[in-house]
């Protein structure tokens, strides 16, 4: 009942010219409703999602409908070895809506220019387009200022932009960081090398058998030698969400910054870096229906103004003379180079999508799938869910028992069904449930119950041939 519905057909969903908010459009120009209800298609101008008929349309309390939203997303419509295409890998990539591959077309066909340099109109434009995407970035995490948002080429650079400028200004020989035992490879390896380099120590908060961290322990790991605390929001190997904004208040009680990797976590749920009071937020554009090779650090303002450079070159300086170079302010500081105008530009076009879909709907369908995925897979012989956490978003991790999830994913491959099937780059969270890997259905919007349903009788199938 949480949920919505795409508007009538030939409706007309438009941006108005401000970018503020959602509104009627006149003429149907923009995203509109398709030909013979083909869902929502972004057209020439392509100027954003925007409600229709005076606002009704796209809103919370409306029957979402999955397969208008479905037909946004053109490779869910492929096939995979003849079969079709039952795609329940968004943890590792989401899939496309048709808004943002015509974002980034339109960026190559009508506006490519580099950026902060030209005098020339389409240089502005382009311009004017990257800047904008960046501000779409800080409306939607909650930042207070655009400057606060940094633009990399995803989680991993932006943690190990924090590890290379925060971290080795901050951390010393003694010193520690505190990780989880639920983190992403790429939240860990990046303090490793810091602390080999600085002579300090990597503290790791231990977690159940459900995959919650076990929050008394990490109170007692903080000390005045600890320097950063850096956590997932959600894991991507089991899905547990965090308390990341009481771990934040826990450690700025003991005067502790905190980097939050949330990778996992802007795809399912409203981020507030303010409500958090994370110091840093990470997450990549891939993840969150844009494009990949594009990422954001969010970070707060005095600490950006107070971290050195990462890399150099251009867009990154005020003035270089062979005896001294000048800075740019954050967040030019920390983008050197020539930037992923395009990645950028196809990252606000999947914010726009998010905010006229109607984000919350979307999820509240998202978790009903999930409950549904978790009951229908816990019902099956010898399956085994790892992680049962009480919070969980996305993703269903299990294992059968005598079948290598490697098999398994091989298997459901030939059926036509994408799942993740190994680590998860996320080893030492295998180590702990004592598995060389699992199995991993990982979940969007866009998913189905048929998919699940899919899914059950594809595992059936692998259990049969391994009797």
């Amino acid at each position: 009942g949480e949920a919505m519905t795409v508007v009538s057909s030939g409706a007309g969903l438009r941006a108005g010219e401000d970018g503020a908010g959602l509104r009627a459009g006149e003429d149907g120009a923009g995203l509109r409703a398709g030909d013979g209800g083909a869902g929502l298609r972004a057209a020439e101008s392509g100027a954003g999602l925007q409600v229709a008929e005076g606002g009704a349309g796209l809103r919370a309390g409306d029957r979402f409908d999955v397969a208008r939203v479905r037909a946004e997303f053109p490779l869910l419509a492929r096939t995979a070895h003849g079969k079709p295409l039952v795609y329940l890998d968004s943890a590792a990539t989401s899939q496309k809506p048709r808004a943002v591959l015509e974002a980034l077309a339109r960026y190559y066909t009508e506006l490519n220019a580099n950026i902060h340099r030209g005098l020339y109109q389409l240089s502005q434009d382009a311009t004017e387009q990257h800047d904008e995407a960046r501000r779409k970035v800080q409306r939607w995490l909650g930042a207070e200022k655009a400057s606060e948002v940094i633009f990399t080429s995803g989680t991993t650079a932006s943690i190990n932009l924090v590890a290379q400028t925060f971290g080795r200004q901050s951390v010393r020989e003694g010193d520690e960081i505190i990780i989880s035992g639920l983190e992403h490879h790429s939240n860990i390896v990046p303090w490793q090398l810091l602390c080999e380099e600085k002579g300090a120590a990597l503290r790791v908060i231990p977690t159940n058998d459900a995959g919650e961290l076990l929050l008394d322990d990490y109170e007692r790991l903080l000390s005045p030698r600890t320097r950063l605390v850096a956590i997932g929001h959600v894991s991507n190997a089991l899905g547990t969400v965090n308390p990341v904004k009481a771990m934040i208040a826990t450690a700025h009680a003991r005067g502790v910054k905190v980097l939050v990797d949330g990778a996992q976590a802007v795809p399912h749920m409203r981020v507030d870096v303010r409500d958090l009071d994370a110091d840093f937020y990470a997450f990549s554009g891939h993840k969150l229906f844009g494009p990949t090779g594009i990422g954001v650090l969010y970070g707060k303002q005095a600490l950006l103004e107070a971290m050195p450079p990462w890399q150099g070159g251009g867009d990154m300086i005020l003035s270089v003379t062979f005896e001294k170079t000048l800075y740019n302010v954050p967040p030019y500081k920390f983008e050197a180079g020539t930037p992923h105008i395009a990645g950028a530009i196809g990252l606000g076009a999947a914010i726009d999508y998010l905010d006229a879909l109607g984000f919350d709907a979307a999820r509240a369908y998202e978790h009903d799938l999930l409950d549904y995925a978790h009951q229908a897979l816990a019902e099956i012989p010898d399956l085994r869910i790892v992680g049962t956490a009480a919070e969980k978003e996305g993703v269903v991790s299990f294992v059968v028992a005598g079948i290598h999830p490697h098999d398994m994913g091989t298997i459901l491959d030939a059926e036509g069904i994408a799942v993740r099937a190994g680590h998860h780059c996320a080893q030492p969270v295998m180590a702990r449930f004592g598995l060389p890997a699992t199995t991993r259905a990982s979940l969007a919007f866009y998913n189905t119950r048929e998919e699940i349903d899919a899914l059950v009788r594809g595992i059936h199938k692998v259990r049969e041939m391994f009797r």
